[in-house]
């Protein structure tokens, strides 16, 4: 398995002022995607610098409180999935995954409570 990007993942309730605090930083929008998960639309922004760092930012309504965790693409999903489980992962919603026609993710939390947003890209 090899992680292919690792980066900042913050869900808020209000991406419209988070965007415009990192656009003050100097990052620009890189891409858009909205994925339905449990009946509920989730829109992500991709966001870069000049320097090359990446930072996501994920539109989940109804959150209590805005949640940073490590967003970590690689380029086998299941063989991850099975490392951080035998690592003491846990998956909050048993083993479920988010699937579409481009990506595969989940949530994983530590048993010291730190979470990554696992995910591989489907490529055609």
């Amino acid at each position: 398995m090899k992680i292919t990007t690792f980066n900042p993942l913050i869900l808020t309730k209000d991406s419209e002022s988070v965007i415009k605090l990192f656009e003050a930083l100097g990052f620009e929008k890189r891409h858009t995607i909205t994925i339905n998960e449990d009946g509920k639309d989730i829109t992500n922004y991709r966001m870069k610098n000049a320097d090359g760092f990446y930072v996501d930012i994920a539109q989940v309504d109804g959150l209590p409180q805005d949640m940073t965790i490590i967003r970590m693409n690689v380029d086998n999903f299941d063989e991850a999935y099975e490392l951080l489980k035998s690592k003491g992962f846990t998956n909050p919603k048993g083993d479920h995954t988010v699937d579409t026609k481009t990506n595969k993710s989940c949530m994983l939390r530590s048993p010291s409570g730190f979470a990554f947003d696992l995910c591989q890209h489907i490529k055609d």
